[in-house]
């Protein structure tokens, strides 16, 4: 019996061949979210390829069929990046055993058992989180912030005149009357989706309702006009309000007290479209060469919205009837996707947005399930490639009311970056890819319990420890092994790979170069030869234990990731033609934990005083909340974003030399003297850079 299709479209495009050359390869095998990939023998099962690359994929049955706890996902259509084409056909057919699995316990449309699916041509197979014994942790939690509350929606409690032959206006005249005289609530509009319901509302209230209007006119020489929305019989005291960060990896989403602006629940989830791609450029070829792919994209994140929605609402003992008002922000692709544009355009220059404006609109028109009522609106989009994540990063840092120069970093799959102060301010954007959260590293994994997130080195014996995720105690410590047992070490997260590396530059394993220096095997055996580079190792295969080292290759992918953010850094000072910037602010969920000496030793970002460099944790999820609560702040950020000057880094003649620059750490050409102070030492720095550092630069310094 053949699995039930699920609506995808396979495209017959081949795309060019870009998977590792390999004589006689079996199938090819990509497995998302986790970005680990190879060639697999043909048949084999779903279960034990992941097993074969150290995927995390959960099972307790032995592979009979029976838990269910390996189900996955197959993503179809051509997958340009990996120069493959998933097809359903290339695994093999519905299974008697899932068959009966679905019969008595249900399996969604679409859905495998991995133990049971079998592996016969290239494949990319989703691990959904519920699939994953380690879960992803989404660290997007709501940012203590005092926020001006002055929400778009209000209730009002209103007592409603009684039909009167006498005077016989209808019942909806007779209800906006009475906002009108008790509230002051003159001519509002109204939603035409509460007529069929009024009269009934109405005479269950006994002539006494709630009534939520919601301002949609904000520039309105009146001062805005506002539309009945909702309402309820009787008295109704809730009114909420949800503001969500949609981000290229990760989907946050906070559910807010309108009244009071508390945060009542907040939730993250893997951004589901991670199947079609890792990165934004890898979604838009999947759109272009699969006919029909974006709206794949679009009910895969307004499923996961609507997911979060539930899950915030069922924590908070609320009902999603009670949700008002929303506010999104993405970056421009995920802003498209989530209102249903095509985002092909963004895919090449002159990365054309559909709208970069500022949106308003039902939520039920957008496909969010909400109240029915319920309004949703989506930050502005700066550029092509910054979006309205940026712009509410900038509202919750606010950076154009500072008088110092203020650089400010939402490291991510897509970096943004945003430098100025009051006078002027520029944005651009980095593609520095999914290395800094794990994936393309070959030890790394996403943030989840055991997986290592601190790294220490002793610089004498070059002997590491480090901590895990679940566990406040360093490998080092007594209980750290009864910890790690019950949790597992599996591999490393982005800031455990971000201190790896910065520890063992520091410590002089890697060179200014970025080249694991072998010479030091004479030294630590933990610096091992893999071919003609070498690798550091950080933990031994052991009993339990899998083997963790950092590759020649994983520096690599730091070094490209890391080089193309600072590249886009060095534009933007020139742009502003200062030297050095007088505030750091690291923003993102990944951001919000690098330990700011580690992102000033790889060359993150450049030299400045450590205490000057923060955390700003969730900024765009605090940016989303902001605009969510205050009126005001919508008008702000739309009147801001007209302002601001984006810089497209693709564009520019120095970008290569800048990334080239930047591919040494902690720089080729810059020095770090913050950083030396930091650490009490001299760097050691490329012999060509004392040359490139006198090279005249006519720029007017500032601060």
């Amino acid at each position: 019996m053949s699995q039930p299709a699920d609506g995808r479209k396979t495209s017959s495009t081949s795309a060019p061949p870009r998977r590792p050359a390999v004589a006689n390869p079996g199938p090819y095998v990509v497995f998302t979210p986790s970005g680990k990939r190879g060639h697999v023998p043909a048949g084999i099962s779903v279960l034990d390829a992941a097993r074969m690359f150290g995927v995390d994929l959960d099972s307790v049955c032995g592979g009979r069929g029976i838990c269910g706890r390996c189900q996955v996902l197959l993503a179809e259509g051509a997958f340009a990046k990996h120069g493959i084409t998933s097809a359903a056909s290339h695994l093999s057919e519905f299974s008697s055993r899932e068959t009966r699995y679905a019969e008595k316990r249900g399996l969604e449309q679409g859905r495998r058992l991995g133990c049971s699916a079998r592996i016969h041509g290239d494949v990319v197979v989703d691990v959904p989180p519920e699939s994953q014994r380690y879960r992803q942790i989404v660290r997007k939690r709501a940012e203590l912030r005092d926020i001006e509350v002055d929400p778009l929606a209000r209730l009002c409690y209103v007592e409603v005149a009684e039909p009167d032959m006498a005077h016989p206006r209808s019942d909806l005249e007779r209800l906006l009357d009475a906002l009108a005289e008790q509230w002051n609530a003159h001519d509002p509009a109204f939603d035409v989706a509460l007529l069929p319901g009024l009269q009934k509302c109405l005479r269950a209230g006994k002539w006494k309702v709630t009534a939520a209007l919601h301002l949609i006119d904000r520039g309105s020489a009146a001062g805005g006009r506002e539309m009945l929305c909702a309402l309820w019989p009787g008295f109704h005291e809730r009114a909420l309000g949800l503001a969500v960060d949609v981000g290229s990896t990760t989907i946050a989403a906070h559910l807010c007290d309108l009244a009071s602006g508390a945060v009542l629940a907040s939730a993250g989830m893997m951004n589901p479209q991670i199947r079609f791609g890792e990165d934004l450029m890898s979604r838009v070829s999947y759109i272009m060469m699969n006919p029909g792919g974006d709206g794949e994209m679009t009910d895969a994140v307004r499923t996961a919205v609507n997911t979060l929605a539930q899950q915030l609402c069922d924590e908070a003992g609320v009902q999603k009837e009670d949700v008002l008002d929303a506010a999104f922000a993405g970056n421009p692709i995920m802003h498209h996707l989530l209102l249903g544009m095509d985002p092909v355009e963004l895919g090449g220059a002159p990365f054309a947005l559909a709208s970069g404006m500022a949106m308003d609109a039902f939520a039920r028109d957008i496909g969010i399930s909400l109240n029915e009522g319920a309004r949703c609106y989506a930050l502005p989009c700066i550029a092509g490639h910054v979006g309205a994540d940026a712009a509410a990063v900038i509202l919750s840092e606010a950076p154009h009311l500072a008088e110092e120069i203020t650089l400010i970093v939402d490291v991510g799959t897509n970096a943004e970056i945003i430098l100025g102060n009051r006078e002027r301010l520029l944005a651009a954007s980095s593609p520095t890819g999914p290395a800094f959260e794990g994936a393309q590293i070959s030890c790394g994994q996403r943030a989840a319990p055991g997986a290592i997130e601190r790294v220490r080195i002793d610089r004498e014996s070059l002997e590491p420890k480090f901590r895990i995720i679940g566990s406040d105690l360093w490998s080092n410590e007594a209980g750290f092994a009864e910890a790690a047992a019950d949790l597992g070490i599996n591999g490393i997260c982005g800031s455990g790979i971000v201190e790896a590396l910065g520890e063992m530059f520091l410590s002089g394993i890697i060179t200014p170069q970025g080249v694991i220096d072998g010479a030091l095997s004479a030294r630590t055996a933990r610096i091992q030869a893999e071919g003609r580079t070498f690798s550091w190792v950080l933990q031994e295969e052991g009993e339990g234990q899998a083997r963790i080292a950092i590759t020649q290759e994983d520096v690599r992918a730091i070094q490209l990731a890391k080089a193309a953010l600072h590249a886009g850094v060095r534009l933007l000072m020139d742009h502003l033609e200062i030297d050095k910037v007088e505030r750091i602010v690291l923003a993102g969920a990944f951001g919000s934990h690098i330990d700011p000496l580690y992102a000033l030793a790889i060359g993150l970002v450049p030299d400045c005083d450590v205490a000057r460099v923060s955390s700003a944790g969730n900024a765009a999820g605090t940016g989303t909340r902001i605009a969510l609560l205050n009126a005001a702040a919508r008008a702000e950020i739309e009147s801001v974003v007209r302002r601001v000057e984006k810089v497209e880094t693709a564009m520019e003649a120095r970008f290569q030399e800048h990334f080239v620059e930047a591919m040494a750490f902690p720089h080729k050409r810059h020095p770090y003297p913050h950083l030396e102070a930091a650490v009490n030492m001299t760097l050691p720095r490329l012999e060509s850079a004392e040359a490139g550092a006198e090279r005249p630069r006519r720029r007017r310094k500032r601060g």
